[in-house]
């Protein structure tokens, strides 16, 4: 490989970097944003609650969410128990 070649590479591998990097120090995960986490809804609906209760509460959408209580990172949440298909995007 010549000495152009090598800086085109170098080049190359220097700019996938930084796109790397950008997309972490922005909070991305990857593709489609990052991790958002649960709701308040969902936080607010297991306060003094247990693992495992029922629980409903209203979505994102307005519509009413029957959901269960589990633990999560040391913090407890409603987990829909019918989560709808489209993974609840609009």
């Amino acid at each position: 490989m010549n000495k152009q070649g090598v800086v085109r590479v170098a080049l190359a591998v220097t700019m996938l970097s930084l796109v790397a990097i950008s997309g972490w120090a922005s909070g991305q995960g990857g593709p489609g944003g990052g991790k958002q986490g649960p709701p308040p809804e969902a936080i607010a609906a297991c306060e003094g609650k247990s693992v495992g209760d029922s629980v409903e509460f209203t979505g994102r959408r307005g519509d009413t969410v029957e959901a269960t209580c589990q633990e999560k990172d040391g913090q407890l949440a409603a987990v829909p128990t019918n989560p709808p298909e489209d993974g609840g995007r609009q």
